[in-house]
């Protein structure tokens, strides 16, 4: 499905559907960033209260552990997202120019 990290193929190797229709813009980095954002957020704000460290022991356990969950959910998030607009037939919206 895929030719790259997230770029998509053209066509599938196995039954030859052309990929073009699919467009997931930003969806699957919209979803992620709020799947991984609340957790994070909320655990480094327990792991505040709890152990009040300084700022550079956030930023050294923290952005690993977003960027690493980041990177592990864009894929099939968008995975999902291509899943979707193909099982709903999803087209860019047409609009008519007359009111």
């Amino acid at each position: 499905m895929y030719s790259g990290f997230l770029t998509l193929a053209p066509s599938c190797s196995v039954c030859d559907l052309d990929y073009s229709f699919a467009d997931a813009g930003d969806g699957p980095a919209f979803f992620v960033m709020f799947i991984v954002g609340f957790p994070v957020v909320f655990l480094a704000l327990l792991f505040e209260v709890a152990v009040g460290p300084p700022l550079w022991v956030h930023m050294i356990l923290w952005l690993p552990v977003t960027v690493v969950l980041c990177l592990l959910l864009l894929r099939p998030c968008k995975g999902i997202l291509f899943a979707l607009q193909y099982m709903h037939a999803a087209e860019e919206a047409h609009f008519n120019d007359e009111h």
